[in-house]
């Protein structure tokens, strides 16, 4: 999941007729989207051509407690966090932020993967949230952790959540988040914890003294986190570096069916059967686990071969959403770069290259054939300093409404309040049903 994101970035159909209204935001409406011009026609000034996805996650599928609407009345939902930790990088918002962004303006058949998908204003409801129970899973400074939630949100805003389409909240403030968490860690091996392996590096690196139950545990609230919404998935485009986590999720909602539903959950008075429902095609998870190609991973500007991290030591190997002008030109100046002439994608003796023609790629919102036509006679020289201004010229809208957003507190309270309750009563269903199950005295 990595300290850096969790992007849980799930396309998912809607739950049941009494769960169906919109996330909306409603009277918190995009005004410092359309006062920034950000909107335009329907579609996202700052495009994407689809191939930028970064998208870490894991999925449930729960049988809902009613008959599911007919497929044409069917929404879909898009469900995505970001941790409060350090600086938003461009490795966050061109794997992740500015991806699912796009899909609110789309209407087109989108080719994100190997398949196109239809997507339109009226196909998906969006959730996006501060994922900031993860966030003290290692020490962290609890003198900063509320500012960086608030500072998070602004961003997710100032990137283009659209409130008239999307509800932002903040994950500790949907208290079943964590509720759910405790009932599926009473039903989690260790054994299934021990063998996780971002537990084993983060355990290694940070020492004995220094880690807590809460590191060998969060796969459970990530579980929870998903498997809290009454959903039913279509599409899961996800990480390189999630696959085991998708799998422990499963797992785990396979567990709690084996233990608590069927005919035993009936007994109690419940509806029987799967509490959480995985389905299986071909031996393969349905939904299919996604990597796109491009943007999968944005690397470090030290080092071509590691992932772009805000955990990196060195602040010179990110390029921040919130570094000033002057700060982006000196780390492109900087960077690590090689001493082959020409410039060009895929060489895996130059990851150096392919990561910064990536990037520009990326931001500039053209073809890969494009870039590497243009870009295949350039010096390094010339090279960086196409990159630096395109980079400058397209984080400088997302600055000048982060600051406008994060001065209007009461803005933000009210998005971040009104995204909470709406949330809230997506999970209590679910929750319900779990403690029922389990065989808990309903409120």
């Amino acid at each position: 999941m990595g300290r850096s994101v969790l992007s849980q970035f799930l396309i998912l159909s809607n739950s049941p007729p009494c769960l169906s209204s919109s996330v909306s935001c409603g009277g918190l409406g995009s005004k410092y989207l359309k006062r920034s011009g950000f909107i335009r026609n329907n579609r996202a000034t700052n495009g994407d051509n689809g191939a930028g996805f970064r998208c870490c996650c894991t999925v449930s599928l729960s049988h809902p407690a009613i008959p599911q609407t007919s497929s044409s009345s069917v929404r879909k939902r898009i469900v995505s966090g970001v941790q409060p930790t350090g600086a938003i990088h461009l490795g966050n918002y061109l794997g992740a932020i500015k991806n699912w962004i796009a899909l609110q303006f789309l209407l087109t058949f989108f080719p994100i993967f190997s398949r196109s998908i239809m997507l339109s204003d009226n196909t998906y409801d969006t959730l996006f949230f501060i994922v900031d129970l993860h966030a003290i899973t290692l020490p962290y400074d609890t003198q900063q952790l509320s500012k960086a939630t608030r500072n998070t949100a602004a961003i997710y805003l100032a990137c283009g959540v659209d409130t008239s389409k999307a509800s932002v909240f903040v994950q500790s403030h949907v208290r079943a988040h964590v509720e759910l968490m405790w009932l599926l860690s009473s039903a989690t091996p260790i054994g299934w914890l021990n063998r996780m392996i971002q537990f084993k590096e983060k355990s290694r690196k940070a020492g004995d003294e220094n880690v807590g139950a809460a590191l060998l545990t969060y796969p459970a609230l990530m579980s929870s986190d998903i498997l809290f919404l009454l959903l039913r998935s279509d599409l899961v485009p996800v990480g390189e570096d999630q696959k085991q986590h998708l799998e422990l999720t499963h797992e785990l909602a396979e567990r709690v069916n084996y233990l608590y539903g069927g005919r035993k959950w009936k007994k109690l008075g419940g509806r029987g059967g799967a509490i959480f429902k995985m389905m299986f095609l071909c031996e393969h998870l349905v939904p299919e686990p996604l990597i796109p190609p491009a943007g999968a991973r944005v690397m470090s500007l030290t080092d071509g071969l590691s992932k772009m991290s805000k955990s990196a030591p060195s602040d010179q190997s990110r390029i921040n959403l919130l570094d000033p002008k002057d700060v982006i030109a000196n780390k492109i100046k900087h960077c690590k770069t090689d001493a082959f002439s020409g410039l060009e994608f895929d060489n895996p003796e130059r990851p150096e290259c392919n990561n910064l023609l990536t990037i520009y790629q990326l931001i500039s919102s053209k073809m890969k054939e494009e870039v590497a036509r243009e870009c295949q006679d350039m010096n390094w020289s010339t090279f960086k300093t196409l990159l630096t201004d395109a980079l400058i010229d397209h984080l400088h809208p997302i600055q000048v409404r982060y600051e406008d957003i994060i001065s209007d507190p009461t803005y933000l309270d009210g998005v971040l309040a009104e995204g909470a309750t709406k949330a809230a009563a997506l999970a209590d269903a679910t929750l319900s049903n779990v403690y029922q199950a389990m065989g808990f005295l309903q409120r």
